[in-house]
């Protein structure tokens, strides 16, 4: 995907996740994160999204802290939240392609990851605030589920600090029944996860077949929610003990 299509999907996110906080009311319990209500995800949510403004604004070209969470509440957190929100897709939309800033994911450029990651940041928090609503989430495109896939399996769990591992060496396969291209294979072991993308779901890089462990499968857009533990897993086959490990171990943590 283009960094101007990520900006676009940022745009619309955070509108919907401030339309449906607005509706559910910043006191009501939001259903995919336990133990928070409303204005926490709010608070959060902007707070990150002044956080990434800063560095493309600003140019910090090494890590810089985020300025804490407001002290705000009701409409005024709402307004807030979206003057952060119009702030940051603006800088995203208005900066020069070679930007230099501080970015912590492998991507084409600095701008590139910071638009991507905002995008897929805004979208799983919308669908927390539509969590707080009851029924059913809004759509999540697939081209745009996979690509999150990518970023999550690839991206957070290929550095250090993943905390998906396992004693023995185990191979966890994902496959987006939807997307005949979209398969990963990440290799688990006590060292960091190490994971693909491409070829043949069922062969390694020489044709062989290669043995799994465990296989997550679904559409793009179940997985990509399952994966941030959005939503239980569509279809476990194999050792279900690591379908289980990844809910216990692979939350991503602000600090």
């Amino acid at each position: 995907m283009e960094i101007r299509e990520f900006v676009e999907v940022l745009d619309r996110e955070g509108r919907s996740l401030a339309s449906a906080a607005e509706k559910a009311g910043v006191d009501a319990d939001v259903a995919t994160c336990p133990g928070w209500q409303v204005r926490d995800l709010v608070r959060h949510t902007g707070m990150v999204h002044r956080w990434a403004t800063a560095f493309v604004a600003e140019g910090h070209t090494s890590y810089h802290p985020d300025g804490g969470l407001p002290d705000l509440d009701h409409d005024a957190l709402l307004t807030w939240f979206r003057d952060g929100h119009r702030r940051l897709v603006d800088t995203l939309a208005g900066a020069s392609p070679d930007v230099a800033c501080w970015s912590f994911l492998p991507a084409p450029s600095p701008l590139a990851f910071w638009a991507r990651r905002q995008a897929h940041e805004t979208t799983v928090h919308r669908v927390d605030a539509e969590s707080a609503l009851g029924g059913e989430p809004g759509v999540v495109p697939p081209d745009f589920a996979a690509d999150g896939i990518d970023e999550l399996l690839l991206g957070f769990h290929g550095r250090d600090r993943s905390r998906v591992r396992t004693e023995e060496p185990r191979v966890l396969r994902v496959r987006a029944t939807d997307r005949p291209d979209a398969v990963w294979t990440v290799r688990l072991s006590s060292a960091p996860p190490l994971g693909r993308r491409g070829g043949d779901a069922h062969a390694d890089s020489t044709g062989e077949p290669e043995s799994m462990d465990c296989e997550l499968a679904g559409s793009a857009e179940q997985l990509y929610l399952a994966l941030w533990n959005r939503a239980p897993f569509p279809d476990v086959t194999g050792d279900t003990s690591l379908a289980a490990l990844w809910r216990e171990k692979s939350a991503i943590s602000w600090s």
